[in-house]
């Protein structure tokens, strides 16, 4: 099966605000800030800005919500809560918030505000259709609701016979037009074992269902580590026993489910400091899928910390956890929100965990995605969301320059899923796994996630290394173009900051190919400028992929 990268988004409400219920179909339309077209790399790059600082602007901000909801055209019933800050080196503050309508949560109404010195230079928004709704009384029961939602789980493969909590009032934008509707959240399990968070949009005046879509994104993630060979670990010692708990970056641990499918598990502990085998094993006690697992949380954290200057997964300095030997033989891997952490399996016969070095990246970037623009599992967004993590589990491989496991376009080509020694996704002609999108085209947000991913993966490659053949790493490409044009690469490095900055800057939840477009064009400027050699292959690489 191919796996499926994975997320679960969070429900905690905070200032009558979900974290995490950031839903839309990536059909609507996104503002582009203004930015300086002379803004130069080092002033438009991201400062690494101290927790204690960050706390303070984010404190800042939402201290002055109320005032910058009515400078930027908010209706007297919106209010905005501050959801994170980027602060660049010029000066330059991004602001995301999520909004609230008459103190109802507006899924798809989030923004990201620039401004310099206190002034705002530009508005990026999910939705441009303005807030509001004639009447915020249900015509249909949340009862209703939730039997709808419970019956499409079930479709899933889900047992649960109840939401996990009652139904909720939202106000819906993810479409363009604000209706009043009811957010439900089914769990359980879906048909294959992955954990189910399936929430499904009810239009509160006629029961229509809105929008469904799954909460967990599915993917597939020093010990003696089966991926990367022998590699040195961070861990902790208690009293006269070491504990795979990295304190350095954010408290990291790595917990044993022992075959379970709940729960956080045991950490894992040993009384040498060595870790694994180097060979795999079927064992539930087996330490070398954890050594793998600890390697890609490090390795991750340290390619986010030294590449953009962001200090984990919410920029905040704080770890996720990871747990390994999830159920027995799932062939799978997911990253979980409302856990904060990765969980791993260990594939077929127990003896092929899902460990690999790109997986970890892969799966740690779908929790930047959900804790900055929050791409929608669903359509062009969702394809979207899968290539960030796609690009920036490429990035972590190239990062850690391990010799075992050297940098490559290929993704999970490690841990051998299709069971022929191919990768499960190719970067530089995406087609090449016989479902992936080569080019955008009207029908490519039909797709399921993993394969309309491939029109941002491919642009990605194209940015970075331009179209043809050539060998990297000893790895055969050879990149085609939809207009048979001829493309020159930017380089990897380049490339990367412009799809963070686009990503963290620019892009909102509802973002679809042509607002990525918009976004990483704008990022382009804002680090290049506009009349830049970058900024005129941002352009050249998307036209080469028929996004223009």
């Amino acid at each position: 099966m191919t796996p499926r990268y994975a997320r679960r988004t969070t429900l905690a409400v905070a200032t009558a605000v979900a974290a995490g219920a950031l839903l839309s179909t990536g059909l609507t339309t996104s503002a582009s800030a203004q930015v300086p077209a002379d803004a130069t790399t080092l002033a438009a790059a991201p400062t690494d800005l101290t927790a204690a600082a960050r706390t303070s602007l984010i404190q800042q901000a939402q201290t002055d919500a109320a005032e910058t909801a009515q400078s930027i055209g908010l209706g007297a019933k919106e209010k905005l809560v501050v959801k994170d800050i980027v602060k660049d080196a010029d000066g330059t503050v991004h602001t995301r918030y999520e909004r609230t309508y008459a103190g109802l949560p507006v899924l798809g109404g989030d923004l990201i505000v620039h401004s310099k010195a206190g002034k705002t230079e530009g508005v990026t928004k999910a939705v441009k259709a303005a807030i509001k709704v004639a009447s915020l009384t249900p015509k249909v029961t949340p009862a209703k609701a939730e039997k709808q939602a419970v019956g499409l789980a079930k479709d899933a493969g889900s047992a649960a016979s109840a939401a996990d909590q009652a139904p909720r009032k939202v106000i819906w934008a993810g479409d363009g037009t604000p209706v009043l509707a009811y957010e439900t959240v089914v769990g359980g399990l879906q048909d294959d074992g992955t954990p189910n968070q399936l929430h499904v949009i009810t239009d509160a005046a006629t029961g229509k269902k809105l929008f469904e879509y799954q909460g967990i994104e599915n993917a597939t993630g020093t010990g003696k580590t089966l991926y990367s060979g022998s590699v040195s670990l961070t861990t902790t010692l208690s009293g006269s026993t070491y504990q795979l708990y990295d304190t350095s970056r954010g408290g990291h641990k790595t917990y044993n489910l022992a075959h379970k499918t709940s729960g956080t598990g045991s950490l894992f502990t040993d009384a040498d400091n060595v870790w694994g085998t180097g060979a795999a094993s079927s064992s539930s006690t087996d330490q070398t899928a954890a050594a793998d697992a600890a390697y890609g949380a490090q390795e991750t954290w340290d390619f986010y910390k030294a590449t953009f200057g962001r200090s984990g997964i919410k920029n905040n300095g704080v770890g996720a956890y990871s747990r390994v030997h999830y159920g027995n033989s799932y062939v799978n891997a997911f990253w979980d929100d409302s856990c904060f952490c990765m969980t791993y399996g260990d594939g077929s016969g127990n003896n092929h965990p899902l460990t690999s070095l790109d997986v970890a990246g892969h799966e740690m970037s779908h929790g930047v995605t959900s804790n900055t623009a929050g791409l929608n599992y669903s359509g062009e967004s969702g394809g979207l969301n899968e290539a960030t993590s796609d690009i920036f589990g490429t990035g972590v491989e190239f990062y850690a320059n391990n010799a075992s496991d050297k940098g490559d376009y290929l993704i999970g080509e490690k841990i051998n899923i299709n069971g022929d020694g191919t990768p499960l996704r190719y970067m530089d002609k995406p087609s090449k796994d016989g479902g992936s999108a080569d080019y955008w085209s009207s029908s490519v947000g039909n797709k399921d996630v993993h394969y309309s991913s491939g029109v941002a993966n491919h642009f990605f490659y194209l940015l970075s290394e331009g179209s043809g053949a050539k060998t990297i790493n000893g790895v055969s490409y050879n990149s085609p173009t939809y207009n048979g044009a001829a493309v020159t690469g930017i380089g990897r490095d380049k490339a990367l900051q412009i799809w963070y900055k686009a990503l963290t800057t620019y892009m909102t939840s509802t973002t679809n190919y042509k607002g990525a477009r918009t976004a990483t064009l704008s990022a382009a400027s804002a680090l290049y400028g506009s009349t830049s050699a970058e900024y005129k292959a941002v352009a050249a690489a998307w036209t080469a992929v028929n996004v223009s």
